[in-house]
């Protein structure tokens, strides 16, 4: 096992089942407690970079809508309503603790141009330099693919951000304790898997099914996020989001949820 603690370059994927209730609305407890040891990791030396789901939920939520939007229009609607009060409400939880974000929304276009991926990758850099955290998202408003899950949804941008941002570790917080050999939620002999050193036919089958209502990901997203961030050299770390102080026993080196070793 690679040592966890000596990671320096953090990505964390904070998922909408992580940020929200299942109505759609934020989880304030939760979300004050990831913001308050966030914080810490920060303070203690972690580089953070924040890729969060949560806008189309949220805007959902907002809207009083009982289940995420089918058509594009709608979705691009609500998550117009959705970024603006999730960007708000980081801006006022972080401050609280003297910690700046800022907003970055990419698009495939981006993404897919080599001078905007140094773009990125150099204002990114200057972000974390000056102790500030950038929160990526996808820009739904137009991002027509994301929305359609056609290029992917935010476990796979969050592997792409990883590798633009030449991270040490990819850590995606969901409902979930990590990869099991069966659906938890479906199989309650399901046994959890900690450690994954090559991402076999086994353990792709191991993944199956949906997110929440809200949510896009499911298992199958999260592996796909593995294998982009593994091909880039970056481990990847799947935990469940609930409790946020099992990021202090992460890292301590602790076992903690899954984590996918990269090709070296």
């Amino acid at each position: 096992m690679r040592s966890i603690s000596d990671k320096k370059r953090i990505v964390i994927k904070l998922g909408t089942s992580t940020l929200t209730h299942k109505t759609g609305k934020l989880n304030i407890r939760r979300m004050n407690n990831l913001v308050r040891v966030i914080s810490d990791l920060q303070n203690a030396g972690k580089e953070i970079i924040i890729v969060s789901s949560g806008a189309v939920g949220l805007g959902a939520g907002k809207l009083g809508l009982p289940e995420r939007p089918k058509d594009t229009r709608t979705k691009q609607a609500v998550a117009a309503i959705g970024q603006c009060e999730l960007m708000h409400i980081y801006d006022d939880m972080f401050a609280k603790y003297s910690i700046t974000v800022a907003q970055i929304l990419l698009t495939k276009t981006i993404i897919s141009r080599p001078e905007h991926c140094r773009n990125f990758e150099n204002t990114v850099t200057k972000l974390v330099s000056m102790g500030v955290i950038p929160i990526v998202n996808e820009n739904d408003t137009i991002a027509i693919d994301e929305l359609e899950l056609e290029i992917g949804e935010n476990d796979s941008l969050s592997a792409i951000v990883a590798t633009l941002a030449k991270a040490d570790l990819l850590l995606i917080l969901s409902d979930i304790d990590g990869l099991y050999d069966a659906d938890p939620r479906k199989n309650p002999d399901a046994k959890p898997i900690h450690l994954v050193q090559e991402i076999t036919p086994e353990i792709e089958s191991a993944a199956g099914g949906a997110g929440t209502s809200l949510g896009t990901g499911g298992m199958t997203t999260k592996i796909n996020a593995a294998k982009i961030a593994g091909e880039a050299g970056i481990d990847m770390i799947i935990m469940n989001g609930n409790n946020p102080d099992l990021l202090y026993d992460l890292f301590e080196d602790k076992d903690v949820g899954t984590i996918f070793l990269a090709n070296r």
